[in-house]
């Protein structure tokens, strides 16, 4: 793989693991099913037996099913997926927030994993990794040349398990081995703090599971530390969305009791609704875990942070406060995801996600292949943009849905190629990769800064260079 390419896969990767899921979990009865297409399916059949019968060596016919299976779905669009054993366990960890590994939030530098972070209580805690280290080698794997796929899978692995890290800290300018025992790790991906007195900061990563138990913990800590608070940012940048009721109830956090949130529609009746700042289109058993937050939630002014990397559900709650002016957004045009997957089960350990509706903004609005248009861009620096012309959107994904008015042009293409070739040009002259993005909620944040600016009322540093783009074409109507 050449370099710009590792370039470009490591930016698409936030954007592309997230979905706007529902889990249904038992098969949903159906009206009489519709006749098969009986001449196609014997041709299957025929396929079938020739590659089982004659080709060069023996094949297991359960893999060749699941691989037909998988490649039908596959020519749908870039969401819809089939789940075999393997991929339907990591499915649930993902949107379980928890699974085994050594605990660390990181991200690629170099070709390098970076530790962001270690998750506090973690295998990686214990061990002593601190933010900035450098992964060299998982056990004699060289990380150089992994995916961040691959080197999040090695990390992985099962319970009471060990794996060895060679491990390089910038800081004292030595390079030792580490030896971490894999356990289960409970992901939090919700993030606040006081960043000055009267102005709050909530970070949402992804959608899980437990995303509205814990927003609705850390929010609670947030007015504890500081009751009166006059301003909050709510940070979506990368998230690449998760889970359906997360995304409404974080807006109905915000949001008057029984506003709109979103809508959907699609081919069957379940896929045709309109989601409320309800407890009924949010909660789970165990009652609302919203009812304990402070009134004053309503009404605080607010602005919520994207990007490219926002995706399906961090869409739906930016344009849901957008439409009901609630928020100011800021940042850049975000992902464009606008489908609904649902997951059906197939078999206790396999399962079908498959594209099931389109969703649409409280005023009617489809974002597929577009994306929220910010109300006030904002650069990644202050120098300006980086990276962001290279991240990959929806409308950039093969087959993907065609968005409303979408019109058929490739200079979004262009761009991200001549940017990308660019960034390529200044590597090589310096040697020396780009200055990498500052830390989300750090004093450094950039974006962060301007979005406090804005809510105090104080000059915003806009961009002079950023601006909408368009959709592409399609018939696609609701």
């Amino acid at each position: 793989m050449s370099g710009k390419f590792k370039m470009v896969g490591l930016l698409a990767v936030g954007a592309l693991t997230g979905a706007l899921t529902t889990m249904q979990l038992q098969a949903n009865a159906r009206n009489a099913m519709a006749p098969l297409p009986l001449e196609e399916m014997q041709q299957l059949a025929a396929v079938f037996g020739i590659v089982r019968n004659e080709y060069v060596e023996p094949v297991d016919e359960k893999k060749l099913i699941s691989d037909a299976i998988a490649g039908m779905v596959a020519g749908l669009d870039p969401h819809s997926q089939y789940f075999d054993k393997k991929s339907f366990k990591e499915f649930r960890e993902s949107t379980g927030g928890k699974f085994v590994g050594i605990g660390i939030e990181m991200t690629m530098e170099d070709g390098l994993v970076k530790v962001v972070s270690p998750i506090e209580g973690s295998p990686a805690f214990r061990a002593g990794l601190k933010p900035g280290d450098l992964i060299t080698r998982i056990d004699q794997t060289a990380v150089k040349g992994l995916s961040v796929n691959d080197a999040v899978k090695r990390m992985r692995g099962e319970p009471s398990t060990k794996v060895e890290l060679m491990v390089f800290r910038k800081a004292e300018s030595r390079t030792f081995p580490v030896t971490i025992v894999r356990e289960e790790i409970r992901v939090q991906s919700v993030r606040a703090k006081v960043v000055e007195p009267g102005y709050g900061w909530v970070r949402v990563t992804q959608f899980q599971d437990r995303t509205v138990d814990d927003f609705a913990r850390k929010l609670g800590e947030l007015y504890e530390q500081d009751p009166s608070l006059k301003g909050l940012v709510l940070d979506l940048r990368n998230d690449p969305g998760g889970l359906l009721d997360g995304a409404i109830a974080l807006a109905a956090a915000f949001l008057p009791a029984d506003a709109v949130v979103v809508t959907t529609n699609g081919q069957v009746d379940d896929a045709r609704a309109t989601y409320r700042a309800s407890p009924q289109h949010y909660a789970r058993r165990g009652g609302d875990p919203l009812r304990r937050l402070p009134a004053a939630l309503k009404t605080v002014p607010m602005v919520v942070l994207v990007n490219e990397g926002s995706a399906s559900a961090s869409e739906i709650v930016a344009g849901a406060l957008q439409d009901h002016k609630r928020a100011t957004v800021m940042g850049a045009q975000t992902f464009g995801k606008g489908s609904v997957q649902t997951v059906r089960p197939l078999s206790a350990e396999t399962a079908l996600k498959i594209t099931t509706a389109r969703y649409y903004t409280p005023n009617g609005r489809s974002i597929q292949a577009k994306g929220i248009v910010p109300d006030i861009w904002l650069d990644e620096t202050v120098e300006g943009n980086v990276f962001a012309a290279l991240r990959m959107r929806e409308a950039d994904l093969d087959k993907h849905l065609q968005g409303k008015d979408e019109k058929a042009d490739d200079a979004r293409a262009k761009a991200r190629e001549e940017a990308r070739r660019k960034l390529e040009e200044q590597m090589a002259q310096s040697k020396e990769a780009p200055k990498p993005l500052p830390e989300f909620g750090s004093a450094e944040d950039f974006q962060l800064q301007q979005a406090l600016n804005q809510l105090r009322g104080l000059p915003v540093i806009a961009s002079k260079t950023m601006s909408e783009r368009q959709a592409e074409a399609s018939s696609a109507e609701r």
